[in-house]
Order: structure tokens, then C-alpha cells, then sequence
């Protein structure tokens, strides 16, 4: 019976999330009332209150879901990166950004950007910064794997460079997310170009070891 009951909450908790992720994106963040979300999830209002406070808990939930199947994806890219060291920081960063709109419309990540920089001590706030932590460190990853292979120069301070790629692909995210005409493929362009610039000369070092 525990089973039951826990594969019960378990569909219960995923239709509250479907439900919050697509009345978010149709209609937008600020005009989605908890009560709302409860009649297109099919719960009782109080069965969202078990799981969340507020809709700010409900869209950092949203937030994790997709941060945590990004950080899957980067796990496959690591194990086996591309030839390059440009090419495999583009498959892994690209990753981020590529699936970054599965779940969240650009208007939601504003907002959530919104509450973890205004409440930063928050739940919501350290949450989010958890995961910018995760995605900065499996960056870092990336490029020591890189060194590992001689892709990239083995005197180089990877955890730093892979910081720098991390922030900087932040960075260019954060613009995306603001310029609600900018597309997909012009912010990868952006973050190809750049990222060719930081890392051409480690690779060239490498390339000459």
C-alpha cells in the first residue's frame, strides 16, 4: 500500500508542475493564481500547499527540473567530448542554452532571475544560486577532462577558464532572456565566437606541446 501511495503522490506532485509549467508559459508568471493551477492539475488547492508555499517555490521547482536535466546532458558530453576543445565546450554549453526553453518561457526565467537577485537569502534565491554552482562546476569539469585528453594546455588554471566560460555564458543568457526577438541560434553565435577567442590560446599551446 506505502507503494501505491507514493506512486499516487508521485503523478499528483507531476501534474501540479505540468499544470504551473504551461499556465506560466500561456499565460504569464504574474497572472497565474495558485487556485488556477490546482483546477487545471486536478488537485485540491491545500494538496499544492503540501508540496509548495507560494508560486515562487512552484517556478524554482520548474527551474531544478530543467537545470537538473541539463546537468544530465553535460554528464554525457564529459564522458565523451567532441575532438576539439571549441567544439566540446560548444556541445556542453550549447546543451544549456539549447534546452534552456523546454520547460521555462523567456518571460519566466526573467522572473526568476528577478527573485533570486531581490531575495537572495530566500529558499528561492540560494536554490538558484545552487544551481549556477552546479553548472559552473561541471564546466570546470569539462575543461580538466579536456586537459586530461591534451586538448587544452596542462599548465592552465582550468577550474578559472571554466569559470570564465561559465559566467560568460551566463552573461549572454541573461541578454537572450531579456531581448524577447533574440533567437537560439544568434546566442550561440555569440557564445561560439567568444569561446573561440578564450580558448584559442590554451589550444594552441597544447597543440605545440
Amino acid at each position: 500500500m506505502s507503494g501505491l501511495r507514493e506512486r499516487q503522490k508521485a503523478i499528483r506532485h507531476d501534474r501540479i508542475i505540468d499544470a504551473a509549467t504551461r499556465l506560466f508559459r500561456e499565460q504569464g508568471y504574474e497572472h497565474v493564481k495558485m487556485e488556477a493551477i490546482a483546477t487545471a492539475a486536478e488537485v485540491a488547492i491545500g494538496t499544492i500547499y503540501n508540496y509548495y508555499r507560494n508560486k515562487g517555490d512552484l517556478l524554482v521547482a520548474i527551474v531544478s527540473l530543467e537545470v537538473e536535466e541539463v546537468l544530465r546532458l553535460g554528464e554525457e558530453v564529459i564522458a565523451s567530448p567532441p575532438g576539439s576543445a571549441e567544439a566540446a565546450v560548444d556541445a556542453l554549453v550549447g546543451g544549456y542554452v539549447e534546452h534552456s526553453l523546454n520547460y521555462l518561457s523567456k518571460e519566466m526565467w526573467r522572473q526568476a532571475m528577478a527573485i533570486s537577485t531581490t531575495q537572495p537569502e530566500s529558499p528561492f534565491g540560494e536554490t538558484y544560486a545552487d544551481l549556477d554552482v552546479a553548472l559552473a562546476g561541471q564546466t570546470c569539469q569539462l575543461l580538466e577532462k579536456l586537459q586530461h585528453l591534451g586538448l587544452l594546455n596542462r599548465t592552465a588554471d582550468a577550474a578559472s577558464l571554466g569559470e570564465v566560460i561559465f559566467n560568460n555564458t551566463n552573461m549572454n543568457f541573461i541578454v537572450f532572456v531579456k531581448d524577447e526577438a533574440m533567437s537560439l541560434p544568434q546566442l550561440r553565435s555569440h557564445l561560439r565566437r567568444q569561446h573561440r577567442a578564450v580558448l584559442a590560446g590554451f589550444r594552441m599551446v597544447a597543440a605545440g606541446a
